[in-house]
Protein backbone atom coordinates (compact mmCIF):
# COMPACT_ATOMS: atom_id res chain seq x y z
CA UNK A 1 0.00 0.00 0.00
CA UNK A 2 2.70 2.65 0.88
CA UNK A 3 4.57 1.35 -2.05
CA UNK A 4 1.87 1.76 -4.43
CA UNK A 5 1.02 5.14 -2.77
CA UNK A 6 4.86 6.34 -3.58
CA UNK A 7 4.73 4.55 -6.67
CA UNK A 8 1.44 6.57 -7.36
CA UNK A 9 2.66 9.97 -6.13
CA UNK A 10 6.31 9.88 -7.63
CA UNK A 11 4.02 9.38 -10.73
CA UNK A 12 1.80 12.28 -10.18
CA UNK A 13 5.30 14.41 -9.14
CA UNK A 14 6.61 12.98 -12.55
CA UNK A 15 3.65 13.84 -14.35
CA UNK A 16 3.73 17.56 -12.90
CA UNK A 17 7.20 18.06 -13.57
CA UNK A 18 6.89 17.18 -17.33
CA UNK A 19 3.35 19.32 -17.73
CA UNK A 20 5.50 21.74 -16.02
CA UNK A 21 8.42 21.47 -18.29
CA UNK A 22 5.62 21.36 -21.27
CA UNK A 23 4.52 24.36 -19.77
CA UNK A 24 7.92 26.18 -19.60
CA UNK A 25 8.39 25.21 -23.30
CA UNK A 26 5.35 26.39 -24.33
CA UNK A 27 6.12 29.78 -22.99
CA UNK A 28 9.27 30.16 -24.55
CA UNK A 29 8.55 29.00 -27.70
CA UNK A 30 5.79 31.77 -27.27
CA UNK A 31 8.25 34.11 -25.68
CA UNK A 32 10.68 33.41 -29.08
CA UNK A 33 7.50 33.80 -30.94
CA UNK A 34 6.33 37.24 -29.50
CA UNK A 35 10.18 37.95 -29.89
CA UNK A 36 10.26 37.53 -33.60
CA UNK A 37 6.75 39.72 -33.90
CA UNK A 38 8.18 42.39 -32.44
CA UNK A 39 11.76 42.48 -34.24
CA UNK A 40 9.51 42.38 -37.20
CA UNK A 41 7.13 44.87 -36.24
CA UNK A 42 10.53 47.22 -35.29
CA UNK A 43 12.15 46.30 -38.75
CA UNK A 44 8.50 47.80 -39.83
CA UNK A 45 8.95 51.25 -37.65
CA UNK A 46 12.36 51.36 -38.90
CA UNK A 47 10.90 51.14 -42.11
CA UNK A 48 8.33 53.69 -41.74
CA UNK A 49 10.56 55.67 -39.95
CA UNK A 50 13.33 56.12 -42.96
CA UNK A 51 10.12 56.46 -45.24
CA UNK A 52 9.16 59.46 -43.00
CA UNK A 53 12.00 60.84 -42.83
CA UNK A 54 12.81 60.67 -46.60
CA UNK A 55 9.72 62.18 -46.85
CA UNK A 56 10.23 64.84 -44.44
CA UNK A 57 13.00 65.62 -46.74
CA UNK A 58 11.45 65.82 -49.62
CA UNK A 59 8.67 67.99 -48.09
CA UNK A 60 11.93 70.41 -46.89
CA UNK A 61 12.96 70.41 -50.73
CA UNK A 62 9.61 70.84 -52.03
CA UNK A 63 9.43 74.23 -49.57
CA UNK A 64 12.76 75.19 -50.66
CA UNK A 65 11.53 74.99 -54.54
CA UNK A 66 8.43 76.10 -53.58
CA UNK A 67 9.64 79.51 -51.54
CA UNK A 68 12.64 79.48 -54.36
CA UNK A 69 9.26 79.96 -56.98
CA UNK A 70 7.49 81.94 -55.04
CA UNK A 71 10.56 84.66 -54.90
CA UNK A 72 11.06 84.03 -58.41
CA UNK A 73 7.32 84.47 -58.85
CA UNK A 74 7.34 87.99 -56.99
CA UNK A 75 10.10 89.22 -58.67
CA UNK A 76 8.58 88.26 -62.16
CA UNK A 77 5.67 89.73 -61.26
CA UNK A 78 7.38 93.23 -60.37
CA UNK A 79 9.07 92.87 -63.61
CA UNK A 80 5.89 92.33 -65.23
CA UNK A 81 4.32 94.86 -63.30
CA UNK A 82 6.60 97.65 -64.05
CA UNK A 83 6.44 96.53 -67.79
CA UNK A 84 2.98 96.49 -67.83
CA UNK A 85 3.25 100.22 -66.41
CA UNK A 86 6.08 100.87 -68.55
CA UNK A 87 3.67 99.90 -71.77
CA UNK A 88 0.92 101.72 -70.45
CA UNK A 89 3.38 105.03 -70.16
CA UNK A 90 4.22 104.25 -73.45
CA UNK A 91 0.85 104.20 -75.10
CA UNK A 92 -0.08 107.52 -73.26
CA UNK A 93 3.10 109.14 -74.30
CA UNK A 94 3.05 107.84 -77.91
CA UNK A 95 -0.40 109.14 -78.02
CA UNK A 96 0.27 112.50 -76.84
CA UNK A 97 3.27 112.87 -79.00
CA UNK A 98 1.53 111.39 -82.42
CA UNK A 99 -1.24 114.44 -81.73
CA UNK A 100 0.91 117.20 -82.95
CA UNK A 101 2.60 118.18 -86.19
CA UNK A 102 4.99 120.59 -84.34
CA UNK A 103 8.52 119.57 -83.59
CA UNK A 104 8.99 121.35 -80.66
CA UNK A 105 5.74 120.51 -79.20
CA UNK A 106 6.53 117.06 -79.15
CA UNK A 107 9.52 117.27 -76.95
CA UNK A 108 7.21 119.35 -74.36
CA UNK A 109 4.64 116.62 -74.64
CA UNK A 110 7.46 114.09 -72.82
CA UNK A 111 7.34 115.26 -68.99
CA UNK A 112 8.55 113.88 -65.37
CA UNK A 113 5.71 111.62 -65.06
CA UNK A 114 6.40 109.50 -68.05
CA UNK A 115 9.93 108.84 -66.99
CA UNK A 116 9.07 107.79 -63.74
CA UNK A 117 5.86 105.64 -65.01
CA UNK A 118 8.59 104.05 -67.43
CA UNK A 119 10.41 102.64 -64.57
CA UNK A 120 13.51 105.74 -64.75
CA UNK A 121 14.67 108.93 -63.13
CA UNK A 122 16.27 110.91 -65.64
CA UNK A 123 16.09 111.68 -69.77
CA UNK A 124 17.79 113.57 -72.41
CA UNK A 125 16.98 114.13 -75.86
CA UNK A 126 18.79 115.92 -78.93
CA UNK A 127 18.89 115.71 -82.41
CA UNK A 128 20.89 117.03 -85.68
CA UNK A 129 20.64 120.71 -86.33
CA UNK A 130 22.24 122.73 -89.07
CA UNK A 131 25.26 123.14 -86.63
CA UNK A 132 26.33 119.75 -84.73
CA UNK A 133 23.63 118.61 -82.47
CA UNK A 134 20.90 120.76 -80.22
CA UNK A 135 19.34 119.22 -76.84
CA UNK A 136 14.89 119.12 -77.20
CA UNK A 137 14.66 118.18 -74.20
CA UNK A 138 15.55 117.08 -70.23
CA UNK A 139 13.99 115.86 -66.94
CA UNK A 140 16.11 115.36 -63.78
CA UNK A 141 18.60 117.92 -65.32
CA UNK A 142 19.61 121.57 -65.66
CA UNK A 143 19.37 122.44 -69.07
CA UNK A 144 23.16 122.73 -69.08
CA UNK A 145 23.39 119.38 -67.04
CA UNK A 146 21.36 118.09 -69.65
CA UNK A 147 24.03 119.52 -72.72
CA UNK A 148 27.08 117.98 -70.53
CA UNK A 149 25.28 114.73 -70.35
CA UNK A 150 24.73 115.52 -74.53
CA UNK A 151 28.27 116.31 -75.34
CA UNK A 152 29.29 112.99 -73.18
CA UNK A 153 27.51 110.89 -75.30
CA UNK A 154 28.60 112.74 -78.86
CA UNK A 155 32.21 112.59 -77.13
CA UNK A 156 32.21 108.62 -75.95
CA UNK A 157 33.90 106.76 -78.80
CA UNK A 158 31.83 103.40 -77.98
CA UNK A 159 28.85 105.56 -77.21
CA UNK A 160 28.43 107.82 -80.52
CA UNK A 161 29.85 105.01 -82.89
CA UNK A 162 26.92 102.34 -81.51
CA UNK A 163 24.53 104.82 -81.43
CA UNK A 164 24.28 107.47 -83.86
CA UNK A 165 26.50 105.39 -86.72
CA UNK A 166 25.43 101.78 -86.46
CA UNK A 167 21.75 102.55 -84.80
CA UNK A 168 21.94 100.17 -81.92
CA UNK A 169 20.23 100.92 -78.28
CA UNK A 170 22.85 100.80 -75.77
CA UNK A 171 22.95 100.26 -72.19
CA UNK A 172 25.28 100.64 -69.23
CA UNK A 173 24.87 96.67 -68.81
CA UNK A 174 26.19 96.49 -72.25
CA UNK A 175 28.83 99.18 -71.65
CA UNK A 176 30.28 97.33 -68.37
CA UNK A 177 31.39 94.50 -70.32
CA UNK A 178 32.93 96.54 -73.45
CA UNK A 179 34.34 99.61 -71.69
CA UNK A 180 36.04 100.35 -68.64
CA UNK A 181 35.48 104.09 -68.36
CA UNK A 182 31.93 103.26 -67.41
CA UNK A 183 31.95 103.94 -64.01
CA UNK A 184 33.48 106.88 -64.46
CA UNK A 185 30.90 108.05 -67.40
CA UNK A 186 27.55 106.47 -64.75
CA UNK A 187 29.54 109.12 -62.10
CA UNK A 188 29.63 112.34 -64.78
CA UNK A 189 26.06 111.46 -65.68
CA UNK A 190 25.01 110.89 -61.97
CA UNK A 191 23.54 107.71 -62.39
CA UNK A 192 23.72 104.45 -62.08
CA UNK A 193 22.27 102.73 -65.23
CA UNK A 194 21.18 104.05 -68.35
CA UNK A 195 19.49 103.09 -71.77
CA UNK A 196 20.18 105.32 -74.63
CA UNK A 197 18.40 104.54 -78.25
CA UNK A 198 18.86 106.37 -81.55
CA UNK A 199 16.19 109.19 -82.72
CA UNK A 200 15.52 107.51 -86.61
CA UNK A 201 14.09 109.00 -89.68
CA UNK A 202 13.77 108.25 -92.65
CA UNK A 203 17.47 109.28 -93.94
CA UNK A 204 18.98 107.89 -90.71
CA UNK A 205 19.68 108.60 -87.50
CA UNK A 206 19.28 112.21 -86.55
CA UNK A 207 19.74 112.00 -82.56
CA UNK A 208 19.29 109.80 -79.50
CA UNK A 209 17.30 109.41 -76.37
CA UNK A 210 18.87 108.63 -73.25
CA UNK A 211 17.01 107.35 -69.80
CA UNK A 212 18.55 106.79 -66.50
CA UNK A 213 18.03 105.46 -62.95
CA UNK A 214 20.04 107.42 -59.69
CA UNK A 215 18.78 103.78 -57.94
CA UNK A 216 21.46 101.09 -57.65
CA UNK A 217 18.38 98.46 -56.98
CA UNK A 218 17.28 98.86 -60.92
CA UNK A 219 18.09 96.57 -62.74
CA UNK A 220 18.42 96.88 -66.41
CA UNK A 221 16.48 94.23 -68.90
CA UNK A 222 16.13 93.56 -72.62
CA UNK A 223 12.11 94.82 -72.20
CA UNK A 224 13.92 98.07 -71.09
CA UNK A 225 15.84 98.61 -73.98
CA UNK A 226 12.88 97.64 -76.04
CA UNK A 227 10.87 99.71 -74.03
CA UNK A 228 13.05 103.07 -74.87
CA UNK A 229 13.87 101.80 -78.87
CA UNK A 230 10.30 102.19 -79.27
CA UNK A 231 9.90 105.30 -77.82
CA UNK A 232 12.71 106.81 -79.69
CA UNK A 233 11.10 105.03 -82.89
CA UNK A 234 8.01 106.82 -82.15
CA UNK A 235 9.69 110.04 -81.39
CA UNK A 236 11.48 109.61 -84.67
CA UNK A 237 8.06 108.84 -86.75
CA UNK A 238 6.23 111.97 -85.37
CA UNK A 239 9.33 114.25 -86.08
CA UNK A 240 9.07 112.67 -89.25
CA UNK A 241 5.75 113.55 -89.98
CA UNK A 242 5.96 117.03 -88.40
CA UNK A 243 8.73 117.43 -91.29
CA UNK A 244 6.59 116.30 -93.83
CA UNK A 245 3.82 117.56 -92.79
CA UNK A 246 6.12 121.88 -92.97
CA UNK A 247 6.97 120.70 -96.49
CA UNK A 248 3.20 119.61 -97.46
CA UNK A 249 2.16 123.00 -95.67
CA UNK A 250 4.79 124.98 -97.38
CA UNK A 251 4.43 123.02 -100.60
CA UNK A 252 0.49 123.71 -100.63
CA UNK A 253 0.88 127.72 -99.90
CA UNK A 254 2.76 127.52 -103.13
CA UNK A 255 1.08 125.73 -104.81
CA UNK A 256 -2.31 127.60 -103.94
CA UNK A 257 0.04 131.04 -105.26
CA UNK A 258 0.45 128.79 -108.31
CA UNK A 259 -3.04 128.15 -108.58
CA UNK A 260 -4.30 131.55 -107.85
CA UNK A 261 -1.88 133.26 -110.30
CA UNK A 262 -2.75 130.89 -113.23
CA UNK A 263 -6.46 130.73 -112.01
CA UNK A 264 -6.03 134.78 -112.87
CA UNK A 265 -4.25 134.25 -115.86
CA UNK A 266 -6.51 131.98 -117.36
CA UNK A 267 -10.02 134.07 -116.20
CA UNK A 268 -8.00 136.80 -117.84
CA UNK A 269 -7.83 134.60 -121.15
CA UNK A 270 -11.07 133.52 -120.87
CA UNK A 271 -12.64 136.22 -120.92
CA UNK A 272 -9.83 137.47 -124.00
CA UNK A 273 -11.35 134.16 -125.76
CA UNK A 274 -15.28 135.24 -124.61
CA UNK A 275 -14.29 138.75 -126.28
CA UNK A 276 -12.83 137.00 -129.25
CA UNK A 277 -15.35 134.56 -129.89
CA UNK A 278 -17.92 137.42 -129.48
CA UNK A 279 -16.04 139.48 -132.06
CA UNK A 280 -15.99 135.70 -134.08
CA UNK A 281 -19.44 135.55 -134.05
CA UNK A 282 -20.68 139.09 -134.05
CA UNK A 283 -18.20 138.79 -137.63
CA UNK A 284 -19.81 135.25 -139.07
CA UNK A 285 -23.02 136.78 -138.47
CA UNK A 286 -22.50 140.49 -139.96
CA UNK A 287 -20.65 138.19 -143.09
CA UNK A 288 -23.32 135.94 -143.16
CA UNK A 289 -26.23 138.77 -143.32
CA UNK A 290 -23.70 141.09 -145.46
CA UNK A 291 -23.56 137.86 -148.07
CA UNK A 292 -27.05 136.13 -148.08
CA UNK A 293 -28.19 139.64 -150.22
CA UNK A 294 -25.70 139.48 -152.90
CA UNK A 295 -25.93 135.70 -152.57
CA UNK A 296 -29.79 135.92 -153.25
CA UNK A 297 -29.73 138.17 -155.99
CA UNK A 298 -27.16 135.56 -158.01
CA UNK A 299 -29.64 132.96 -156.96
CA UNK A 300 -32.52 135.10 -158.39
CA UNK A 301 -30.56 136.07 -161.78
CA UNK A 302 -29.48 132.57 -162.13
CA UNK A 303 -33.17 131.12 -161.63
CA UNK A 304 -34.82 133.87 -164.25
CA UNK A 305 -32.16 132.95 -166.65
CA UNK A 306 -32.17 129.05 -166.40
CA UNK A 307 -35.95 129.34 -166.55
CA UNK A 308 -35.66 131.07 -169.99
CA UNK A 309 -37.56 134.21 -168.83
CA UNK A 310 -35.06 136.72 -170.73
CA UNK A 311 -34.78 134.26 -173.70
CA UNK A 312 -33.59 130.61 -174.40
CA UNK A 313 -30.26 130.00 -173.24
CA UNK A 314 -27.65 127.94 -175.11
CA UNK A 315 -27.29 124.15 -173.51
CA UNK A 316 -23.64 125.23 -172.32
CA UNK A 317 -24.92 128.44 -171.07
CA UNK A 318 -28.10 127.13 -169.48
CA UNK A 319 -25.76 124.20 -167.72
CA UNK A 320 -23.45 126.42 -166.07
CA UNK A 321 -26.46 128.53 -165.07
CA UNK A 322 -27.60 125.45 -163.09
CA UNK A 323 -24.27 125.33 -161.77
CA UNK A 324 -24.39 128.50 -160.44
CA UNK A 325 -27.69 127.84 -159.27
CA UNK A 326 -26.96 124.71 -157.30
CA UNK A 327 -23.85 126.30 -155.77
CA UNK A 328 -25.50 129.09 -154.82
CA UNK A 329 -27.63 126.49 -152.44
CA UNK A 330 -24.78 125.28 -151.41
CA UNK A 331 -23.30 129.01 -149.96
CA UNK A 332 -26.72 129.53 -148.41
CA UNK A 333 -26.48 126.56 -146.34
CA UNK A 334 -23.05 127.29 -145.46
CA UNK A 335 -24.46 130.52 -144.93
CA UNK A 336 -27.17 129.78 -142.79
CA UNK A 337 -24.84 126.90 -140.77
CA UNK A 338 -22.68 129.93 -139.90
CA UNK A 339 -25.26 131.83 -138.67
CA UNK A 340 -27.23 128.88 -136.42
CA UNK A 341 -23.85 127.88 -134.89
CA UNK A 342 -23.12 131.91 -134.28
CA UNK A 343 -26.53 131.83 -132.47
CA UNK A 344 -26.51 128.91 -130.33
CA UNK A 345 -23.28 129.41 -129.66
CA UNK A 346 -24.16 133.06 -128.07
CA UNK A 347 -27.31 132.00 -126.97
CA UNK A 348 -29.75 133.86 -129.22
CA UNK A 349 -31.54 131.16 -130.82
CA UNK A 350 -34.86 130.48 -128.49
CA UNK A 351 -34.95 126.63 -128.18
CA UNK A 352 -38.72 125.66 -128.78
CA UNK A 353 -39.44 122.86 -126.57
CA UNK A 354 -41.77 120.49 -126.99
CA UNK A 355 -42.98 116.71 -126.28
CA UNK A 356 -41.29 114.67 -129.39
CA UNK A 357 -42.29 111.72 -130.38
CA UNK A 358 -39.43 110.02 -130.90
CA UNK A 359 -40.11 107.29 -132.63
CA UNK A 360 -42.67 109.11 -134.96
CA UNK A 361 -40.00 111.59 -135.96
CA UNK A 362 -37.66 109.05 -136.37
CA UNK A 363 -39.76 107.02 -139.16
CA UNK A 364 -40.80 110.58 -140.79
CA UNK A 365 -37.11 111.35 -141.39
CA UNK A 366 -36.40 107.74 -142.88
CA UNK A 367 -39.28 107.73 -144.93
CA UNK A 368 -37.77 111.57 -145.93
CA UNK A 369 -34.19 110.15 -146.68
CA UNK A 370 -35.62 106.31 -148.04
CA UNK A 371 -34.59 107.52 -152.06
CA UNK A 372 -31.22 108.81 -151.64
CA UNK A 373 -30.04 105.86 -149.45
CA UNK A 374 -31.94 103.32 -151.66
CA UNK A 375 -30.02 105.15 -154.55
CA UNK A 376 -27.00 104.69 -153.42
CA UNK A 377 -27.85 101.17 -152.83
CA UNK A 378 -27.69 101.51 -148.99
CA UNK A 379 -29.90 99.93 -145.96
CA UNK A 380 -31.84 101.85 -143.51
CA UNK A 381 -32.79 100.01 -140.61
CA UNK A 382 -34.52 101.48 -137.90
CA UNK A 383 -34.50 99.88 -133.90
CA UNK A 384 -37.24 102.17 -131.90
CA UNK A 385 -38.95 99.68 -129.13
CA UNK A 386 -42.41 100.14 -129.03
CA UNK A 387 -43.60 102.30 -125.79
CA UNK A 388 -40.31 104.64 -126.22
CA UNK A 389 -41.07 107.92 -123.78
CA UNK A 390 -41.65 110.99 -125.39
CA UNK A 391 -38.37 113.42 -125.87
CA UNK A 392 -38.38 117.09 -124.62
CA UNK A 393 -36.47 118.96 -127.64
CA UNK A 394 -36.82 121.56 -130.49
CA UNK A 395 -38.24 119.49 -133.15
CA UNK A 396 -36.74 120.92 -135.98
CA UNK A 397 -33.23 121.35 -134.64
CA UNK A 398 -33.69 117.55 -133.98
CA UNK A 399 -34.33 116.89 -137.28
CA UNK A 400 -31.40 118.78 -138.48
CA UNK A 401 -29.40 116.37 -136.39
CA UNK A 402 -30.46 113.70 -137.41
CA UNK A 403 -30.54 114.94 -141.17
CA UNK A 404 -26.58 116.24 -140.54
CA UNK A 405 -25.37 112.40 -138.94
CA UNK A 406 -27.86 110.39 -141.40
CA UNK A 407 -26.18 112.20 -143.94
CA UNK A 408 -22.76 111.60 -143.14
CA UNK A 409 -23.47 108.03 -142.90
CA UNK A 410 -24.05 108.27 -146.65
CA UNK A 411 -21.47 109.34 -147.67
CA UNK A 412 -19.09 107.30 -146.17
CA UNK A 413 -20.61 104.32 -146.69
CA UNK A 414 -19.89 102.00 -149.76
CA UNK A 415 -22.83 100.32 -151.31
CA UNK A 416 -23.94 97.45 -150.02
CA UNK A 417 -23.40 99.09 -146.39
CA UNK A 418 -26.41 99.46 -143.42
CA UNK A 419 -27.31 102.47 -141.10
CA UNK A 420 -28.72 101.75 -138.62
CA UNK A 421 -31.19 104.25 -136.04
CA UNK A 422 -31.50 103.10 -132.78
CA UNK A 423 -33.23 104.33 -129.62
CA UNK A 424 -33.36 103.02 -125.78
CA UNK A 425 -34.43 104.69 -122.68
CA UNK A 426 -31.79 105.31 -120.54
CA UNK A 427 -32.80 106.53 -117.37
CA UNK A 428 -33.54 110.42 -116.72
CA UNK A 429 -32.21 110.59 -120.67
CA UNK A 430 -33.23 109.28 -124.10
CA UNK A 431 -30.05 107.70 -125.57
CA UNK A 432 -30.18 107.41 -129.67
CA UNK A 433 -27.59 106.27 -131.80
CA UNK A 434 -27.16 106.33 -135.26
CA UNK A 435 -24.41 103.87 -136.57
CA UNK A 436 -23.04 102.73 -140.53
CA UNK A 437 -21.03 100.26 -141.72
CA UNK A 438 -18.76 102.63 -143.49
CA UNK A 439 -14.90 103.34 -143.72
CA UNK A 440 -14.79 104.39 -139.74
CA UNK A 441 -12.82 107.06 -138.84
CA UNK A 442 -8.95 107.43 -137.30
CA UNK A 443 -8.22 107.77 -133.29
CA UNK A 444 -6.49 111.30 -134.81
CA UNK A 445 -9.18 112.49 -135.96
CA UNK A 446 -11.83 111.57 -133.70
CA UNK A 447 -11.57 114.29 -131.05
CA UNK A 448 -11.11 116.91 -133.90
CA UNK A 449 -14.17 116.00 -136.40
CA UNK A 450 -16.87 118.74 -134.17
CA UNK A 451 -14.18 121.45 -134.35
CA UNK A 452 -15.58 123.71 -137.09
CA UNK A 453 -14.44 123.41 -140.79
CA UNK A 454 -12.45 120.19 -140.03
CA UNK A 455 -12.71 117.61 -142.76
CA UNK A 456 -11.13 113.87 -142.18
CA UNK A 457 -8.36 113.37 -144.84
CA UNK A 458 -9.32 110.20 -146.32
CA UNK A 459 -9.61 109.41 -150.28
CA UNK A 460 -13.35 109.37 -150.09
CA UNK A 461 -13.29 112.93 -148.16
CA UNK A 462 -11.59 114.14 -151.44
CA UNK A 463 -13.96 113.37 -153.33
CA UNK A 464 -16.72 114.20 -151.93
CA UNK A 465 -17.97 118.31 -151.19
CA UNK A 466 -18.26 119.61 -147.73
CA UNK A 467 -17.94 122.53 -145.52
CA UNK A 468 -16.92 120.75 -142.01
CA UNK A 469 -19.90 122.65 -140.63
CA UNK A 470 -22.36 119.70 -140.28
CA UNK A 471 -20.84 117.92 -137.18
CA UNK A 472 -20.12 121.10 -134.71
CA UNK A 473 -23.78 122.38 -135.35
CA UNK A 474 -25.13 118.84 -134.66
CA UNK A 475 -22.83 119.39 -131.51
CA UNK A 476 -24.02 122.70 -130.54
CA UNK A 477 -27.62 121.62 -131.03
CA UNK A 478 -27.33 118.64 -128.98
CA UNK A 479 -25.67 119.97 -126.01
CA UNK A 480 -27.84 123.18 -126.56
CA UNK A 481 -29.83 120.37 -125.23
CA UNK A 482 -28.41 119.26 -121.97
CA UNK A 483 -27.35 116.49 -123.80
CA UNK A 484 -24.21 114.87 -124.74
CA UNK A 485 -22.53 113.73 -128.43
CA UNK A 486 -20.16 110.78 -128.47
CA UNK A 487 -18.46 109.02 -131.09
CA UNK A 488 -17.27 105.59 -131.42
CA UNK A 489 -15.23 104.13 -134.87
CA UNK A 490 -13.18 101.66 -136.52
CA UNK A 491 -11.39 102.33 -139.55
CA UNK A 492 -12.78 99.73 -141.91
CA UNK A 493 -15.72 99.11 -140.24
CA UNK A 494 -18.13 101.90 -139.67
CA UNK A 495 -18.77 104.54 -137.06
CA UNK A 496 -21.60 104.95 -134.04
CA UNK A 497 -22.70 108.45 -133.54
CA UNK A 498 -24.83 108.43 -130.32
CA UNK A 499 -26.14 111.17 -128.64
CA UNK A 500 -29.42 112.10 -125.36
CA UNK A 501 -32.26 113.78 -125.04
CA UNK A 502 -34.02 114.65 -122.13
CA UNK A 503 -37.93 113.01 -121.21
CA UNK A 504 -40.69 114.56 -120.40
CA UNK A 505 -40.74 112.76 -116.73
CA UNK A 506 -37.42 114.48 -115.93
CA UNK A 507 -38.11 118.09 -117.03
Amino acid sequence: MVLAAALKESGLASLIVNYAGMVGMIAVIVLVILLVFKMERIKELQTELTRLRRALDDLDNQGKIILQTDLELHRAQEELDKKVSGLIALQELTRLISTTLDAEEIFRKIEEKHVSQIGFDKAIAFTRREQGFGLRTCIGYTWEEGERVMNLILHQPLLSRKILEENHVFSSADADRANKDVPRLLALMALSSFVCAPIVQKGGVIGALLVGSESSFTQLTEGDKDLIYILATQIGQALENARLFEETWHAQQELEHKVQQRTRELSAALEEIKVISKRKSDFISAVSHELRTPLTSIKGYASILAAGKLGELPPEAKERIEKINKHSDNLTNLINNLLDISRIESGRVEMKMEAIDLRALVESIGDMLAPPIKERGLELALRLPQGLPEAVGDRTQIERVFINIVGNAMKFTPAGGTITIAAEDAGERLKIAVSDTGIGISEKDIDKIFEEFYRVDNDMNQKLKGTGLGLSLVKYIVEAHKGKLTVTSQVGKGSTFAFTLPKTSFV
